[in-house]
């Protein structure tokens, strides 16, 4: 059994809480590991070490930080197999959909490469008499990031490299579920060359996020998971004069217009409905047909797709469509709303409830479910089921679709799928989601925007990546000068390259 560890100031360390999590194959069911768990002592070591290193890492020029994203990107591409594997191997995502991870969040660190236009200040000339102003953006100093388990990669790579590249020391919490590619990242920016103690992994649960969020060093947490955990997390770090952001859950509803290429229209559901087992925070999981012949026409052609699916290992390679979910307490939960569904009365047209994997009998498989004639007032359709479950709900109109997904309490994304312009141009304008896609499934925008949804989605002012994340990683800093007359001769003209 692997025996995992925190990484300290350059160091893999041992937990000392003697408190310790298991970390599962969930193909298999089986313990591969455990995790340690750590206590405020712990953290506090980790924060000392990131507190110590930052200033001087702040000091040096933004072209020679970006220097080391740029190393590190080179290291991501030659460990990508690697670090696929072991992220498969813990969460149980395909080799293709793990290797789409990393790719996800080495694309932001390739945006991070340009910290030094990013990180300019703003200046003005002659603001007043002989008087000059102009503004800097500096790091915080020690940031902090708690990610979810559905990205073990991408995400703490989306929180990291601004944080770091902006000067900053960062304190990575990530999922204990699947911690072992945090800590192969941490030992890969060192190896790019950053300085020890800028970046820290540190493992556990709601104990090491309480001392996250309590540490008075800490200046600002970054959050992806559910909402109710967003809204505690936003509010104790608020309460502690943190800056604080915040995502949460959804419920991405793809409409689907009489006029849309059904064809089309179906492959996208398949892969945005049951890609990584559902469990992703973009995946969609209700589709709005609009009117009776729509609906009709698009089960006919979801149902079979659905019914091809194959689910199983990631050792499988490229044979299987999704694999297991991480635990048996989450496939427990999807299989207790799937229930559910069909006690309220849905129309379950693909039951993937018996389904069992010869020789994986004990594994966390879910298969497919479809959905057909569900009702806003179910369960289902209310909450997020985070698995391989699709629901499908007849709409009698556009406004109707487009007043159902509007009325959700989670503003995610959003997919319509149209011919007519003018519809989709009323889409964009009106929906009061973050993340929009016109014939696009899974709208997650690319590293140069930014990732954010609306409503109970997202607590905080600031976006993930993109622009956004140079300001939510940095404080603006104006100064107003003015200087006597003095001396203009006998100045120093020689021109000095940068150390």
């Amino acid at each position: 059994m692997q025996e995992l560890t925190h990484y300290i100031n350059g160091e893999h360390v041992k937990g000392t809480s003697g408190r310790f999590a298991d970390v599962f194959n969930p193909a298999t069911g089986e313990v591969q590991g455990r995790v340690p768990l750590a206590d405020a002592s712990e953290m506090d070591k980790a924060v000392a070490a990131a507190a110590a290193a930052q200033p001087a890492w702040a000091a040096v020029n933004p072209q020679r930080r970006a220097r080391v994203m740029m190393a590190f990107v080179g290291l991501l591409n030659r460990d990508m197999d690697k670090l696929a594997e072991a992220l498969s191997r813990e969460h149980g995502k395909t080799l293709p959909d793990a290797a789409g991870d990393v790719q996800r969040g080495l694309e932001v660190v390739e945006y991070c490469i340009g910290a030094p236009e990013l990180l300019k200040g703003d200046f003005t000339d002659s603001a007043g008499p002989g008087i000059d102003m102009y503004s800097m953006k500096q790091a915080l100093g020690v940031c902090a990031g708690i990610t979810p388990f559905n990205f073990p990669a991408m995400i703490p790579m989306w929180m990291f490299a601004p944080a770091i590249v902006c000067g900053n020391a960062f304190i990575l919490k990530p999922s204990e579920r699947d911690p072992s590619v945090p800590l192969m990242l941490a030992e890969l920016l060192e190896e790019a060359g950053l300085p020890k103690g800028i970046i820290q992994v540190v493992n556990g649960d709601k104990g090491a996020v309480d001392a996250i969020l309590d540490h008075p060093v800490i200046q600002s947490v970054g959050f992806v998971g559910s909402t109710p955990i967003a809204e505690y997390i936003y509010g104790r770090g608020c309460a502690n004069g943190k800056r604080v952001q915040c995502f949460g859950g959804a419920k991405n509803h793809m409409i689907i217009m009489p006029d849309a290429d059904l064809d089309q229209a179906a492959d996208a559901l398949i892969g945005a409905g049951y890609g990584a087992a559902g469990e992703r925070c973009m995946a969609i999981s209700v589709a709005l047909p609009v009117g009776e012949e729509t609906a009709d026409r698009l089960m006919d052609k979801l149902i079979p797709r659905v019914e091809a699916l194959k689910v199983g290992p990631y050792t499988s390679g490229n044979d299987v469509d999704y694999g297991p979910v991480v635990t048996a307490a989450a496939k427990e939960n999807i299989l207790k709303l799937v229930e559910s569904g069909v006690e309220q009365g849905a129309n379950l047209r693909v039951d993937g409830r018996g389904f069992s994997l010869q020789g994986y009998e004990d594994g966390f498989f879910v298969g497919p479910h479809l959905f057909d004639n569900v009702t806003p007032d179910m369960d289902i359709y209310k909450k997020e089921i985070f698995g391989p479950v699709l629901s499908t709900i007849r709409t009698g109109s556009y406004e109707e679709a487009l007043g159902l997904a509007m009325s959700h309490e989670y503003g995610n994304g959003i997919a319509l799928y149209t011919r007519d312009g003018d519809t989709a141009r009323d889409f964009a304008h009106r929906i009061n989601v973050g993340m929009i896609g016109i014939n696009v499934p899974i709208p997650v925008p690319l590293a140069y925007h930014t990732f954010g949804g609306w409503k109970k989605s997202a607590f905080g002012d600031l976006n993930q990546h993109g622009p956004d994340a140079f300001k939510f990683y940095t404080r603006t800093k104006t100064i107003t000068s003015r200087w006597p007359s003095g001396i203009k001769d006998g100045g120093e003209f020689n021109f000095k390259p940068m150390e």
